[in-house]
This record gives C-alpha cells, sequence and structure tokens, in this order.
C-alpha cells in the first residue's frame, strides 16, 4: 500500500460519494448503523465493563460498515453478516483487530480522565425535575474538560481513522496501523477538513429541515419524534461515506501509475 495524495476538493467528493452510496442502499445501511448502535447500548448497559467492551468494538465495526459501504457501491446489497467482518477470518484477522480496539479502549478513558481533571468541579446531578439552564448547557458543551478533550482527541482520531481497514484489509500491524493513518489523515489535511465541512454543513441543513418541518406538524413536539431518527440517519450516511476516505488515501502498490507515492514499508509487523 502507498499513500496517495488527494486535491483539498476531493473532500467534498467524499460528501457526495457517501450519500449518493447511502441512498443505493438506504434500508440496509441504516438498518446496518442501528445494529451498531443497539449493540452499543446494551453492552453499555453492562456495568463497569460494558462501556469499555463497547468502545473496544468500535474499529471492528468501523470495518463492517466500511465493507457494507463498498458493496453498497459496487451495486451488490450489503448483508447483515458485512457487520462482523473483523471476526469472520479466525483469530488471525480478528486478534489484531480485538488489540486495536482495546488501544482505542484505553486511550479514551485517559483522555476522559484528563478531561475530568480539567473540569473546575463536578457538574450538578441532573434528574428529571431538574431544570436545564443556559449556563448548564454552557458548561457543558464549552466546559474547560470538554474542550481539552475535543483537542485531544483530534490526533487520536486521526490515528484511528484509516487503522482498522489497515488492519484488516491489509495486513498492518495495529500499531504501525496508527502511524500510517495519522500521516495520511496530514497529507491529505485538506481534504479531510473539507470533508469534516462538508458533513457540518450537511448535518446544519437537516437540522434546518427538520425544524421547518417540526414547526409545521406540531412544534416541540414535532421536533422530540423527529430529531433522534433523523441523526441516527445523518450518522449513517456519514459512516457511509469513510470508506471513501481509506480508498482515496491508499492506492494498490501493483498499479505503475503510482509509483511515486510513499510506500508504506509492512514487512517488519510479524502479520
Amino acid at each position: 500500500m502507498r499513500l496517495h495524495p488527494v486535491p483539498a476538493s476531493q473532500g467534498f467528493g467524499w460528501v457526495r460519494l457517501g450519500a449518493r452510496t447511502f441512498f443505493r442502499q438506504p434500508l440496509a445501511m441504516a438498518g446496518l448503523f442501528f445494529m451498531f448502535m443497539a449493540v452499543v447500548s446494551v453492552l453499555s448497559a453492562i456495568p463497569v465493563l460494558g462501556s469499555l467492551l463497547a468502545i473496544a468494538l468500535v474499529p471492528a465495526a468501523t470495518i463492517g460498515l466500511m465493507a457494507a459501504s463498498r458493496e453498497a457501491h459496487e451495486g451488490r446489497f450489503p448483508m447483515p453478516s458485512l457487520l462482523i467482518t473483523a471476526f469472520r477470518g479466525g483469530m488471525s484477522k480478528a486478534q489484531p483487530m480485538l488489540v486495536l480496539g482495546a488501544i482505542y479502549a484505553v486511550v479514551l478513558t485517559l483522555l476522559a480522565g484528563l478531561a475530568t481533571l480539567a473540569s473546575p468541579g463536578e457538574a450538578p446531578p441532573i434528574g428529571p425535575d431538574t431544570e436545564i439552564t443556559p449556563e448548564m448547557l454552557r458548561q457543558a458543551m464549552f466546559g474547560p474538560g470538554v474542550l481539552l478533550m475535543m483537542l485531544l482527541y483530534i490526533p487520536v482520531l486521526m490515528a484511528f481513522w484509516h487503522a482498522p481497514a489497515l488492519v484488516h484489509w491489509h495486513g498492518v500491524s495495529p500499531v504501525k496501523s496508527l502511524f500510517f493513518s495519522a500521516l495520511a489523515c496530514w497529507r491529505n489535511k485538506g481534504a479531510m477538513l473539507a470533508y469534516a465541512a462538508g458533513w457540518v454543513g450537511v448535518f446544519l441543513l437537516g437540522s434546518l429541515v427538520i425544524s421547518f418541518v417540526a414547526a409545521l406538524f406540531g412544534g416541540a413536539q414535532a421536533m422530540g419524534f423527529l430529531l433522534y431518527p433523523a441523526v441516527l440517519l445523518m450518522a449513517a450516511m456519514f459512516h457511509t461515506s469513510v470508506y471513501f476516505t481509506f480508498r482515496d488515501s491508499f492506492l494498490d502498490d501493483s498499479r505503475p501509475e503510482q509509483s511515486r507515492a510513499p510506500a508504506i514499508d509492512s514487512s517488519r509487523d510479524g502479520s
């Protein structure tokens, strides 16, 4: 595999490809994403270890959704079994993905700990009768702990963005995959920023449409009914696009016209 630089405008192309591929198989792609969210919800209900296990499964779920996106893009129906793609190749495939997931869970736990230490104090308990004030919302969204975690999460996101695909599809070791993923995101930072801006625009447009529809059909009550499924659908569409960011950032070394791209040497991975 070789890193492949792309122009910044390609980021918007990834957004269009993700949306177009999602609408080719909307029920299948949304269904797979909802299945993943259901599994996460069930695991998170388990005391102590449930949340860590749910986080650790994110890389495996990512490769499953990427495989489904590839199937839909190539005109095939993505079957539910694709969600467990990471575990279908035996322990030789599953073990590196589980290691990657464990690293992800540990890193996020450390970030959450740092964010808690950076907070000026514990947030007041919120019960069913608690009145949500603007100050509470401001503290929850823009407190120092939240801002610190967002800042620290950017390099983590870059490191894990392409890592599941590198580990599963190309046999790169988990640790090396983090380095090559971060390097690819940095080399294509213009496209990644355009990609992020494109999806922010999609979510903002979606929220405006939801607000307009809710205003026509019942105001706040309709908003509460529409908001959660609409956000899940847009999140499913977003995850459909992740495959294309990987496909265009790493190219097959066997293609001679790409011979000038910087190669990834995984010969010492031991995989």
